[in-house]
């Protein structure tokens, strides 16, 4: 299969609609990361995520809408969640909702489970798909399983951990603005629970609710939302976190200059935008990775969730 490479002009979105309806994988810029987009009614086409991927089945994806009338079609939102979708919708948001039982999304994309994660993309480009497809996209980050979210259209058709030849086509709008995925809240136990760090600090969410979230404790055999597995976002080198650079390694600095820093300055917004970018440039130079301490707050939490998972062991199988 050749990927074609589209330019989000109205030409392009509209060549992408045609390929989703037709049962095809696009890959989508979104402001988080790079999605691998599907008809989430569509079980063969979400099949194909997988397969393309090479996605364990029992990970549920994120179904991307364009509106929150849209969301309100496909699952039950609570008082609470409502008032998430109105502060943060359309924006780095997912959550975790009741399915509805006429929503009609194929059994793939909940990986069997009653809950759907859903969510309102800011990026204009995926609007503008969305709202031509006229289809609820399931996309979850259009790499193979495991490896480094791309954050630009480079990374999804790279050689190594990529996905040219495997995918329909790809929307090329530039680098995504914010480069963590979306942060995903859930009510599993009847109460707002951060299911995955992203780009929503928590503390936002925690005014906007006007008290804290719940933590959950994942079980990555049974994941109940997407990011849940122990061995995730990884590159090929061993990792080090929480480190100084020792010699023979690659170091990733954070608040002080050098060739490879998240940022600088120690700005966790600029640090989540460069996170897997540089990872990925990183381990192109065939070293083992060390990387600076990254606060415990904010962005940060969400920076040392993705650096966790690609440090853990990786699967033997």
């Amino acid at each position: 299969m050749q990927t074609l490479r589209l330019i989000p002009d109205d030409d392009g979105i509209a060549r992408a609609a045609t390929l989703l309806a037709r049962g095809e994988c696009v890959a989508i810029p979104t402001e988080t990361v790079y999605g691998l987009a599907a008809n989430a009614r569509d079980g063969a086409a979400v099949a194909g995520i997988y397969q393309a991927k090479g996605r364990p089945s029992f990970n549920p994806l994120i179904v991307h809408v364009p509106d929150l009338a849209a969301a309100q079609a496909i699952a039950t939102l609570p008082p609470q969640a409502l008032t998430l979708a109105r502060a943060f919708w359309p924006g780095p948001l997912t959550m975790v909702l009741p399915l509805r039982a006429d929503a009609g999304i194929a059994s793939l994309v909940t990986a069997g489970l009653d809950t759907i994660g859903l969510r309102v993309p800011a990026h204009p480009v995926a609007q503008a798909l969305l709202r031509a497809s006229g289809l609820p996209l399931a996309a979850p980050s259009a790499n193979a399983s495991g490896r480094i979210s791309p954050t630009n259209a480079d990374h999804v058709l790279a050689p190594d951990g990529g996905l040219d030849g495997r995918i329909a086509a790809i929307l090329d709008a530039g680098p995504c603005a914010v480069g963590l995925e979306s942060t995903i809240i859930g009510w599993p136990e009847g109460c707002a629970t951060l299911l995955r760090p992203g780009g929503i600090p928590a503390e936002r969410i925690e005014a906007a609710l006007g008290q804290p979230l719940a933590r959950h404790q994942a079980d990555p055999a049974a994941p109940n939302a997407p990011g849940q597995l122990t061995s995730h976002y990884a590159p090929n080198a061993p990792l080090r976190l929480n480190a100084e650079p020792h010699p023979g390694e690659t170091h990733l600095a954070f608040g002080t200059p050098g060739p490879l820093t998240l940022s600088a300055s120690g700005d966790l917004t600029e640090a989540a935008a460069r996170l897997f970018d540089l990872l990925r440039r990183a381990d192109a130079l065939g070293r083992p990775i060390s990387v600076a301490p990254i606060p415990e707050h904010g962005l940060g939490q969400a920076i040392n969730d993705r650096l966790r998972r690609a440090a853990a062991p990786r699967p033997t199988a």
